[in-house]
């Protein structure tokens, strides 16, 4: 798989060297060099590779992170290969859209295809790899989260989101925890702003979700099913937050199971995803009432 994700990088920003004469540079260069030096800092080295020349201006960098990357036996510093050369292919398409001729739609379905049929439960979404635990459950939940978060008015939320999935990835299941109750709460309170509606800037989940139902963000004849919504939600979301990450430890070590994160992470996501639909539905309703 390591040779075909090279291949995907190598059909879109490409090599850096255009022959012997180094006097024209390729226009992918300084993209591949800022990825170079990304990765040197990161990794807390001068050079990626051994061979690597000293001489700045003779090293081939997409040459050298493809080497990195091939001998690399650690999958989480793989993994972030992956990422950043895909953040870097993505800015290099979209600042050069009149020279170059890459469809990152396209790129990015590739990339995460390779990932599906080797059975590596990564995928690459929102200029993030995210882990994917329930491949119907990603396509369903998580996948319909981040586009409806990718709207500029979820920023907040969306970057909540993201970092919950980010220490998930690195096994920091209590900060995992924390991301998904504040993403969950920005995303109402960004609704509740965006109506005008009235709810204290301390107020807990459990107002957030009271406020909403006032407001019929819920329609009323569901009040009672989504009041129990809300008790569910404040028991797997909030709760377990407060109970394990959210305050002092002790002397006692208390250890998150991966399961209960899992879960947390696909309910804050099916969550995120009904406030979302149901705030547009409102504005459907509002739009169509109007005199």
């Amino acid at each position: 798989m390591t040779i075909q994700i090279v291949h995907i990088w190598n059909e879109t920003i490409g090599q850096d060297q255009s022959g012997i004469n180094w006097s024209q540079l390729t226009l992918n260069r300084e993209y591949l060099k800022n990825c170079y030096k990304i990765l040197c800092k990161e990794t807390g080295v001068f050079k990626l590779n051994e061979d690597d020349s000293n001489v700045e201006g003779l090293i081939i960098y997409f040459e050298s992170i493809y080497k990195y990357f091939l001998e690399e036996e650690c999958a989480e510093k793989a993994l972030s290969v992956v990422e950043l050369m895909m953040k870097t292919i993505s800015k290099f398409s979209k600042e050069n859209r009149r020279e170059v001729n890459i469809n990152l739609d396209d790129t990015i379905n590739e990339l995460n295809h390779r990932f599906l049929e080797n059975g590596v439960g990564y995928q690459y979404e929102n200029g993030q790899i995210v882990r994917v635990d329930s491949e119907f459950i990603h396509a369903e939940a998580v996948k319909p989260a981040l586009q409806l978060l990718s709207n500029p008015t979820y920023r907040g939320a969306q970057e909540e989101f993201l970092n919950a999935h980010e220490h998930y990835r690195h096994g920091r299941y209590d900060a995992a925890l924390t991301d998904c109750l504040k993403a969950f709460e920005s995303t109402m309170k960004i609704i509740l702003d965006k109506h005008d509606w009235e709810y204290g800037k301390k107020d807990t989940s459990k107002r957030l979700i009271d406020c909403c139902l006032a407001n019929e963000l819920i329609p009323k004849f569901w009040t009672d099913h989504f009041n129990s919504l809300g008790n569910m939600l404040i028991s797997s979301i909030g709760t377990p937050r407060n109970k394990l990450s959210g305050h002092g430890k002790g002397n006692d070590e208390i250890e998150v199971p991966e399961h209960l994160i899992q879960y947390v992470l696909h309910m804050t996501a099916s969550t995120i995803v009904f406030l979302i639909k149901a705030e547009e539905r409102l504005n459907r309703i509002n739009l169509v009432c109007k005199p």
